[in-house]
């Protein structure tokens, strides 16, 4: 059986202003395994993309546990933090984040160097995966000059240099046309198999719900898994 690679345990996450508190996740649980694609659907903020996040340990629950490949990610020292997330996470944004001021190259070799890679060895690698993914002609070009699809798998490439166990994707598709759309999550599907690794997508978009091997809806901070929910979600 595959290995368990993350596992939410009863999280919870608030947000308080002067006014009201917001409950935006409600003791969530979620599991996902080794070369497993999950997909979280649900209306707008109902929590989704809040929990990818603390995936992530780029934002730390109330209460309840985060476990990533059996470490609990958000009990870690920031430090310890940032270089476990460095080493076994990759984090496609919804709005890219491409620097536009490095090239192509530059913007993919970034998590290498992060890493203490040689910068050579780091150009050098990144511009490999760059022909793969059918950009070896955009290799020193900056991004803005690029179609949105081609940002897209730049920014795939920067989260895959690394080789993570783990991809987190917060609406990877929500700006492209269909047939562009089906490239990237054939991409992601590619990468997931060559790796062992687990994909978790966070999406509005039902296209793309073929390539999860789970669907989970997360409607008013809580995790429902019935067909008759996924159905309901899609038709609102």
């Amino acid at each position: 059986m595959n290995k368990i690679t993350v596992q939410c345990i009863d999280v919870e996450k608030s947000f308080s202003n002067r006014e009201e508190t917001l409950h935006v996740l409600k003791k969530v649980n979620l599991t996902a395994y080794e070369n497993q694609t999950i997909i979280i659907m649900g209306p707008s903020g109902s929590g989704k993309s809040t929990l990818l996040t603390i995936i992530a340990g780029l934002l730390t629950q109330d209460s309840g546990e985060c476990i990533i490949l059996d470490q609990s990610i958000n009990a870690l020292p920031e430090k310890e933090k940032t270089e476990f997330r460095g080493k076994n996470i990759g984090f496609i944004f919804q709005n890219i984040k491409l620097i536009p001021t490095l090239t192509v190259t530059q913007n993919v070799a970034i998590p290498l160097i992060l890493q203490r890679v040689p910068r050579n060895e780091a150009f050098s690698r990144a511009q490999e995966l760059l022909q793969t993914f059918g950009l070896g002609k955009d290799l020193n070009n900056f991004p803005n000059i690029l179609s949105g699809g081609e940002q897209q798998r730049i920014a795939i490439a920067r989260a895959c240099i690394h080789k993570p166990k783990i991809i987190l994707c917060d609406e990877p598709t929500s700006f492209l046309d269909h047939e562009r759309g089906k490239k990237i999550m054939d991409l992601l599907k590619t990468i997931r198999e060559q790796q062992n690794g687990t994909i978790i997508i966070v999406t509005h978009d039902p296209r793309i719900l073929s390539y999860g091997d789970k669907i989970i809806v997360i409607e008013d901070g809580v995790v429902k898994d019935e067909t008759s929910s996924i159905k309901a979600s899609l038709t609102t």
